[in-house]
């Protein structure tokens, strides 16, 4: 979840620090020096301790609607109860976006033969929402839920999202984000200006040239560093055990302590954060080969 949210927000805040708002720019320069040079640990134990001390207790809990409820003991919310119109949602969901996929292809395809663009907005509501509810409502269309409710000390059914991991998720998106932020500002000033200026002189909108000729030529630039930067959120999820989340690092502290096996579990440890670490970095490197200019 940090490797697809950070690098949003990282954009998001990246381009605002090239905007020539003086405020906007401002403020995301601002947070890029806080976010950076405040340890990540230390954002952690913040964001963990404002969920937890400043929500009320769980028998207080802030109720929004009888559907979602926030508390110490983390956000408890409904959740819809088992049904196969849901499985047969999810199949349309994924039919729907190979299609689009497919449809985006031809469009492309398309453009590059006769210069027509064909539209990609509304096809892509219906390949990715309109499939999937379709597929819901020939399956009946249920609507129950299961409503989270007060018992004993705590809440019950629905699901719960904990304030561990709502403060590591916080705390790695927002960290990383600030990193991923500066990798896309340099790679956007990498491109030559007369790109965008020639964009301009051809009747571009300011947010066409940034998505179809600014940022294409920027990710030859960018994408190696946020390699990097993905792997650096990845490893840092293991500071999940300060603040009491089981990931990886707790479950192996646990079994250490039960079975005294602490080469064994450590070596387990290093294999795994190693795995994840390959397959991120052979991902991006192919991503990177296609993006990369190619003298001919």
């Amino acid at each position: 979840l940090g490797i697809v949210l950070a690098p949003l927000l990282g954009t998001f805040v990246g381009v605002a620090r090239l905007s020539s708002n003086w405020l906007v720019a401002k403020l995301s320069s601002a947070y890029v020096e806080v976010m950076r040079n405040v340890p990540l640990l230390l954002q952690l134990f913040a964001w963990y301790v404002f969920l937890t001390e400043l929500l009320p207790p769980v028998r207080q809990a802030i109720n929004l609607g009888d559907v979602v409820f926030l508390s110490q003991r983390g956000m408890s919310y409904a959740w819809p109860v088992a049904h196969p119109a849901f499985t047969y949602a999810g199949i349309g969901l994924v039919v729907g976006i190979v299609a689009f996929l497919v449809y985006r292809a031809y469009a492309r395809k398309r453009q590059n033969q006769t210069g027509v663009q064909l539209p990609l907005f509304l096809p892509a509501l219906g390949f990715l929402i309109g499939l999937p509810v379709l597929a819901w409502l020939a399956g009946g269309a249920p609507t129950e839920l299961d409503v989270p409710r007060l018992s004993g000390f705590g809440m019950r059914g629905g699901r719960t999202i904990s304030p561990e991991f709502t403060a590591l998720l916080i705390g790695l998106t927002t960290y990383t984000a600030a990193f991923i932020a500066e990798v896309v500002r340099g790679g956007i000033l990498a491109v030559d200006r007369g790109q965008t200026e020639a964009a301009q002189a051809l009747g571009l909108s300011p947010g066409k040239t940034l998505r179809l000729v600014t940022l294409p030529q920027a990710l030859r630039v960018i994408v190696p560093p946020m390699t990097s930067q993905y792997l650096n959120l990845t490893k840092n999820s293991s500071l999940a055990v300060a603040i009491g989340y089981p990931e990886l690092v707790s479950v192996a502290n646990t079994s250490m302590n039960q079975t005294g096996q602490a080469i064994e579990a450590i070596a387990i440890l290093m294999a795994v954060y190693l795995a994840i670490s390959l397959v991120i970095a052979i991902v991006m490197n192919i991503y990177n080969n296609r993006v990369r200019l190619v003298e001919r």
